[in-house]
């Protein structure tokens, strides 16, 4: 190999990189012609002047056609104050720093799903820290719950030809999620045809909060029940494909993630799966599983909720502290007839025992916004009002939540496992929380694994704690029945 003398400018080579790579007009002519002109390219602004130009003015000349089809072009990466990195400054963020202390997928998404790449992206470690609370805490909680109940019931999924021989019994809320789900496949798939990654990984962000503090939250009741029925079978059947699905649509912004979720949802239940998630196709939307109603009648029922969290709040009454009545004005008879057949999941999430749907104007007069006893909150469209007044029923029912919450926690921090069944002490001057643990006493049993309630403190070992409920302390103290030795 011998250098030439001739040195034409650098952007000059830089330019005819698209021929250099193939060693063309010399040789590699078919090659050249299948990859010419490339798909996309991508890089910074600044290039404007330099690479892109002289791609597209070298092909000019020579081919008097374009260099390529699509482009990337990203703005630079400045500090959180929109300054431009600098060593004199002292701003300048070390990448590798942020990979070992991060990961690399956090890092990727955070690039992609934080700001547009065409704008100058302001880096901040704090916003990165946002980012991995918003969205990676939430996939990864959602994961281990499902491989958490999925290996006490030795779940294994089944193909789609033995789904189809499996008794029907997937409810509502599996096919509303199973419709966003095809939903999010058909738009990620629209947006990366685009070349547009910011959109499609906020897409995905956002339906990995509803499965999350919805579709999950929603069913908890449907994993935790201890038959293993058609119903459980059908929760366990959508929720895993929602999660290897996921993994799918994220093989290509964070891969790592991906590839670990695949590995353990779906190549160690099948062996005749590819061997990398990078190796199977993009999935492809089932467009007969989209129901656009559905999705709409679910998006009102969780905003209608988010108004009743926000009465609750504004009145200061918690959310285990169940409340009579809940009025919601809606603007349709459509509105109001979808708040009806969805009206089981709303008042369980604001724990309410009546839900009262108005639409028409003559209805809504009825309930002014300045109701007595009523916490309102509303937004451009729809309001809710609660119903603050709390009578001795509810107050009990309310300890009794309160109960099973410092239990659940304290079956936390004595690190029970979650199959555990447990003999709970109490011990309390006060006559309500006494008359309340004898009242609810099968729900605190059913909630925490209880065998027994026994008034009064054990002799031998156990984990106690105190607590104040309903101003008054309390001391509690958990055991194992029937401890492993």
């Amino acid at each position: 190999m011998q250098r030439v003398p001739e040195v034409i400018d650098c952007w000059f080579d830089s330019g005819a990189m698209p021929l250099a790579q193939w060693h063309y007009p010399f040789e590699n002519k078919d090659k050249f012609k299948q990859n010419f002109p490339a798909d996309f390219i991508c890089e910074a602004v600044d290039q404007t002047r330099g690479w892109f130009y002289s791609l597209h003015a070298i092909s000019t000349l020579l081919f008097n056609s374009p260099c390529f089809k699509n482009v990337i072009c990203l703005g630079h990466v400045v500090d959180a104050q929109g300054e431009k990195m600098s060593k004199s400054k002292g701003n300048v963020i070390d990448p590798w720093a942020v990979i070992n202390n991060y990961g690399a997928d956090a890092l990727r998404w955070y690039m992609l799903v934080s700001t547009t790449g065409e704008d100058n992206h302001r880096f901040s470690t704090k916003t990165l820290e946002e980012t991995i609370r918003k969205f990676f805490l939430t996939l990864w909680n959602t994961y281990s719950f499902f491989i958490l109940y999925a290996n006490i019931d030795r779940f294994v999924p089944q193909s789609s030809t033995a789904d189809s021989d499996q008794p029907k019994a997937f409810t509502e809320l599996d096919n509303w999620i199973s419709s966003e789900l095809n939903q999010l496949v058909s738009e990620v798939s629209k947006f990366m045809d685009n070349y547009n990654p910011t959109s499609a990984t906020r897409r995905i962000e956002g339906f990995i909060d509803n499965l999350s503090n919805w579709y999950v939250r929603r069913n908890r009741r449907r994993f935790w029940k201890s038959e293993s029925d058609a119903d459980k079978l059908a929760a366990y059947t959508t929720l895993h494909q929602c999660l290897v699905t996921l993994s799918q649509l994220l093989a290509p912004f964070v891969p790592f993630i991906a590839e670990e979720l695949y590995q353990n949802l779906f190549r160690s239940v099948n062996h005749e799966a590819r061997e990398s998630v990078h190796l199977t196709d993009f999935p492809i939307a089932d467009e007969t599983k989209i129901n656009d109603k559905l999705n709409s009648d679910v998006e009102l029922a969780m905003k209608i909720s988010s108004l009743g969290r926000a009465a609750r709040a504004k009145a200061g009454i918690k959310v285990r502290q169940p409340l009579d009545k809940a009025v919601v004005g809606v603007e349709t008879e459509g509105e109001k007839k979808a708040l009806k057949n969805l009206a089981t999941e709303v008042m369980e999430e604001i724990n309410v025992k009546q839900l009262v749907v108005l639409s028409e104007a003559k209805e809504r007069e009825e309930f002014p916004s300045n109701m007595p006893d009523y916490s309102v909150a509303n937004d451009a469209r729809y309001w809710v009002g609660l119903s603050t007044e709390l009578t001795p029923e509810l107050i009990a029912e309310g300890v009794s939540r309160e109960l099973v919450r410092h239990l659940q926690n304290m079956r936390r921090n004595a690190k029970f496992d979650i199959t555990d069944h447990i003999i709970t002490y109490y011990q309390t001057k006060e006559p309500l929380i006494k008359q309340v643990i004898n009242t609810f006493a099968n729900y605190i049993k059913q909630e925490t694994l209880s065998q027994e309630l026994i008034d009064g403190l054990p002799l031998d070992e156990a984990y106690e704690e105190k607590h104040r409920i309903s101003n008054s302390e309390v001391s509690l103290a958990i055991k194992k029945a029937n401890p492993k030795h």
